[in-house]
């Protein structure tokens, strides 16, 4: 009887000691089975990175020549009701006085700077330190290209911080003319209304080539909200903006630099 007793005590300590080796066995394959599923998740989100960044380099690369399919503010534009009126003409096809229109109205400082208007920032984030509710702009036309293109409409740090990258990037890729060629193309001229040629086409029947001063000079003005400050119908802010941005086309016209953006070489 006691043998019996000291066997089955043994076979007990036995089948109890197969039991922990197995729970740390099996402990220990779940615990390698998690690390090796986040090393997965890991190579995978690198992987990924490379492959958007390099995507992003070469779409970058390819505007330079070719005009962005679709942006998201434009499909915004399309998902939301508003329409999209667009018309990709090449810089040799819009105006002079077009082209001075959006220099002397939204960035006059913009053949000379690296895609940023410092001093025009600082100004901006005083103001908006001492007015939270009225909140000012400083972005220059590389800025508004880059988020036009490539972003959606927002004040988040993060897509500001995206929008630094971005500007930089078609400084230096694209440069002065091509930014401003893609700018006249893509921005917002109106509800639906995208690009100088639409929006000639739509305010004046006529193509971005034939706009005249006063006419550039009305859609140049409306760009601050050209949903609220509208051409057709003309707004008082539009009327009385228009005439203060023909008067800086006309102190702007004579700089070379000015002159090298909105005129063709002569072959």
């Amino acid at each position: 009887m006691i043998c019996w007793c000291w066997i089955f005590t043994r076979q007990k300590k036995f089948l109890k000691k197969i039991n922990e080796v197995y729970c740390s066995v099996a402990k220990s394959k779940s615990n390698s089975s998690k690390q090796s599923f986040f090393k997965r998740t890991l190579r995978f989100l690198k992987k990924l990175f490379i492959v958007l960044f390099i995507a992003q380099f070469v779409y970058i690369i390819l505007l330079k020549w070719i005009d962005p399919p679709i942006t998201i503010t434009q499909l915004v534009s399309v998902l939301t009701g508003d329409g999209l009126k667009r018309d990709y003409v090449s810089i040799e096809q819009i105006s002079p006085n077009a082209r001075l229109a959006v220099i002397a109205a939204e960035d006059q400082l913009f053949p000379d700077h690296g895609g940023f208007d410092w001093k025009l920032i600082e100004k901006a984030m005083q103001h908006n330190d001492k007015k939270p509710n009225r909140i000012r702009g400083a972005s220059t036309l590389s800025q508004q290209t880059a988020k036009n293109v490539f972003l959606w409409q927002g004040r988040s740090w993060f897509r500001k911080g995206l929008e630094v990258y971005f500007t930089k990037m078609i400084e230096w890729v694209w440069g002065k003319k091509r930014i401003l060629e893609v700018y006249l193309n893509v921005v917002e001229m109106g509800k639906g209304v995208y690009g100088i040629e639409a929006a000639s086409k739509t305010y004046f029947n006529k193509s971005a080539a034939t706009i005249s001063r006063a006419e550039a000079a009305q859609i140049a003005a409306s760009l601050r909200n050209p949903k609220i400050f509208t051409v057709k119908p003309l707004t008082k802010f539009v009327a009385s903006r228009s005439k203060w941005v023909m008067v800086q086309m006309n102190n702007l016209e004579g700089d070379e630099d000015i002159q090298q953006l909105i005129t063709e070489k002569k072959k």
